[in-house]
């Protein structure tokens, strides 16, 4: 990278998304060698499920503040003692923020590139935060985006300020350099189409979590690969496609592409189409949201041309899987039903998991919160709507559920 070293603050450290940013800043900076490294983590902000977890973050990086959510700052800063007592590093002096702010007020502190891996609507408020502050949002937490599109670009400062962390969106962010936004004729967003493609709505009836969280391509948490298997996350992914990109939904079509090799693509008005490909691995989308518009070095493999393969697409079935059909419908609706349906989602997994629900209650429940749902126009859309949506929503599905 020809940049000088970017600080970096990290939502949702001790998750998925976070723990490999992690791994991408750590060998980022080993192929630095004696150089400036490219990133500094200068802040982490996590749940406080996983206290020694994020304490060896705190220690290994040389992290100064930390926010948590739940907790307290004793109990992190006794974690930190002895973190680095069990890793021989030297003792950190860390600034601790807590409570249920943390994470925006983290986000908010004006790093260079905010990183934002939470999972679930509750990152909206650290999204504001970070682009309000100036800084370059990473976005991994697609549902901030999805909740809340019209804040979102409201509090945009500049063009590029949002740079997309899903595999999908990054792919085509890459794609969009070979021409102009006036020669884009569609997106074309690819789904591996999850644990239970090729089956029928029938076959679907006794799918337990245990199923359903068995991802063939991917490893996630709980509720995103629960998602990937209702085809909800896809749904979320073209909700969010349609607002980083600006395209209609109308122009963006989702085809199933097992291999998860083709990340996703797009078509321009001379008949070219520019696919992005690589191996499955979350590190290369990190690490293009953290150096954006650079590429770093090593940041993940890349696809053997040496050896045979082949990679197949298939339609999306539409009547097994009504969760894309649903997100579409979504945006046309209104400002909040985008946020309603995210949140009636939310609790229709959570019982899922919990065992409470069949596999086909999630999506069927989604679609009836949306149909009660009256909705906000875009012009009077505010943050306290928003929460007041995905309140509602939450309640309904919680009342269809019972």
């Amino acid at each position: 990278m020809s940049r000088a070293s970017r600080s970096v603050a990290l939502l949702g450290s001790t998750g998925s998304i976070g723990t490999q940013a992690l791994d991408v800043v750590e060998a980022a900076g080993a192929v630095a060698g004696d150089g400036e490294p490219p990133f500094d983590v200068v802040a982490l902000a996590a749940g406080g499920g996983q206290l020694d977890l994020l304490a060896e973050q705190v220690v290994r990086f040389r992290v100064p503040l930390v926010g948590v959510a739940q907790g307290s700052a004793e109990q992190l800063r006794a974690a930190v003692a002895a973190a680095s007592e069990r890793t021989g590093l030297p003792p950190v002096e860390v600034e601790v923020l807590v409570g249920p702010d943390a994470a925006t007020e983290v986000a908010g502190r004006g790093a260079d590139v905010v990183l934002n891996g939470v999972t679930g609507s509750i990152g909206l408020a650290p999204t504001l935060a970070a682009l309000r502050s100036g800084s370059t949002l990473a976005l991994a937490n697609k549902e901030s985006l999805v909740a809340g599109g019209p804040l979102v670009r409201q509090a945009q400062q500049r063009p590029d300020q949002v740079v997309p962390v899903d595999s999908e969106h990054s792919a085509i962010a890459q794609a969009l350099r070979a021409g102009r936004r006036e020669e884009v004729v569609r997106i074309v967003l690819t789904a591996s189409g999850g644990p239970f493609r090729g089956r029928t709505r029938a076959e679907l009836a006794d799918v337990t979590p245990d199923a359903a969280l068995a991802h063939p391509t991917w490893a996630m948490g709980p509720v995103v690969t629960t998602n990937s298997a209702t085809l909800v996350n896809k749904g979320l992914e073209l909700i969010e496609a349609h607002l980083l990109f600006e395209v209609p939904v109308e122009d963006i079509t989702v085809v199933v592409h097992p291999q998860s090799v083709v990340h996703s693509m797009v078509e321009f008005v001379d008949g070219s189409t520019i696919a992005q490909a690589s191996p499955p691995d979350m590190r290369l989308p990190i690490a293009l949201g953290l150096g954006w518009p650079d590429r770093v070095p090593g940041a993940a493999r890349a696809c053997s041309w040496t050896e045979a393969t082949a990679w197949t697409f298939e339609p999306l079935d539409d009547a097994t899987f009504p969760a894309v059909a649903l997100a579409r419908d979504a945006v046309r609706a209104s400002a909040t039903h985008p946020a309603v349906y995210n949140a009636a989602n939310e609790q229709c997994v959570a019982a899922f998991l919990a065992g409470r629900v069949a596999f086909l209650d999630i999506v069927d429940t989604v679609a009836r919160v949306l149909e009660e749902h009256d909705g906000t126009p875009a012009p009077s859309l505010t943050l306290e709507a928003v929460h007041a949506a995905e309140e509602w929503a939450r309640r309904r599905a919680d009342e269809l559920l019972r």
